[in-house]
């Protein structure tokens, strides 16, 4: 039996997943991320993490199909960052490097094309060979699979849903130095302020008066039945639900996965997307299911296990 590793790097952790090739999660831990002196002790840390769990699991290299790492930034099909956001690293030859500390075959990815290919091999697109996956967190990550492959682009920048343009009138910035992104209007920091511009638009009752507005709470009100949550619910869902129309445009994928923070509000939240992706969608591409991730935080993990099978 191979067994493979599976490595998601984090800003604060690292998740590992030992695997059978089958897809059988045999253990998973998590290591801390040391950020300090340009992140130079990560790959290392690795390194001496998954040399411990071999010895304790008594497997020699010749097991190991190998190791597959997600990484928070654009990586080229080299392997190869340019830069990272939140791990100290400028330029890194990521998979040299591993290859070097381990003497096993490595390869790398974006998180978010990794996880997006997680999701496709074990979570809520199985059986899939055509899917995009939209992770509403903090910002709007993605992952573009096609034809089973996650498409990574001639930067590693492929998939990076949360930066179409979806409004031009735009007149504040988005992390990315860009106005209008889809990353401003649906992530979870995007919903709040979309929720504090239509609180201070008038006067409407609404529970999101008397307390510190977010995400949980906006779809929670709108649960309750709250008729100002309900029209934020609306905008978000038209943004994300046009941006996902003009995607399936190009890729046609048979299914659109949502995932993230907000994502845990449920299916209440597919059908004000799916509503207005239908209404601007190709006829081709009407059918296009849209589903709940199901992987959470193990998605990283195990895309990273299939990158490297």
């Amino acid at each position: 039996m191979e067994y493979c590793f599976g490595v998601d790097i984090g800003g604060t952790t690292v998740k590992i997943g030992l695997f059978k090739t089958d897809g059988e999660l045999i253990d998973k831990w998590e290591i801390p991320t040391h950020t300090e002196n340009k992140g130079e002790a990560i790959l290392p840390d690795i390194a001496e993490a998954l040399k411990k769990k071999m010895e304790e699991k008594g497997l020699a290299v010749s097991q190991m199909s190998g190791i597959g790492i997600g990484i928070p930034a654009p990586v080229d099909e080299e392997g190869v960052v340019q830069n990272t956001a939140n791990l100290g690293w400028g330029y890194k030859e990521v998979r040299r490097e591993m290859e070097a500390l381990t003497g096993m075959k490595v390869a790398a990815g974006n998180d978010a094309n990794v996880a997006a290919l997680g999701e496709m091999w074990l979570g809520a697109g199985k059986g899939q060979k055509n899917m995009i996956m939209v992770t509403l967190g903090t910002g709007v990550g993605g992952g573009v699979i096609v034809n089973g492959q996650a498409l990574a682009g001639a930067h590693g920048a492929g998939g990076e849903i949360g930066h179409l343009c979806v409004n031009h009138e735009e007149t504040e910035c988005c992390g990315c130095g860009n106005k209008g992104c889809l990353e401003q209007y649906a992530s979870a920091t995007g919903i709040v302020r979309l929720a504090k511009k239509r609180l201070a638009a008038d006067e409407t009752a609404s529970v999101l008066r008397e307390k510190e507005v977010s995400a949980k709470e906006v779809f929670d009100a709108l649960k309750a039945g709250d008729s100002v949550a309900e029209e934020i619910v609306e905008e978000f869902g038209s943004y994300l639900g046009y941006a996902m129309a003009n995607l399936a445009v190009v890729t046609d994928p048979s299914v659109i996965v949502i995932g993230g923070g907000v994502s845990k509000a449920g299916e209440i939240l597919l059908g004000y997307v799916e509503k207005y992706f239908k209404e601007k969608s190709f006829f081709a591409n009407k059918e296009t299911k849209f589903v709940l991730a199901q992987l959470g935080n193990d998605a990283g993990i195990c895309g990273a296990a299939k990158l490297i099978l």
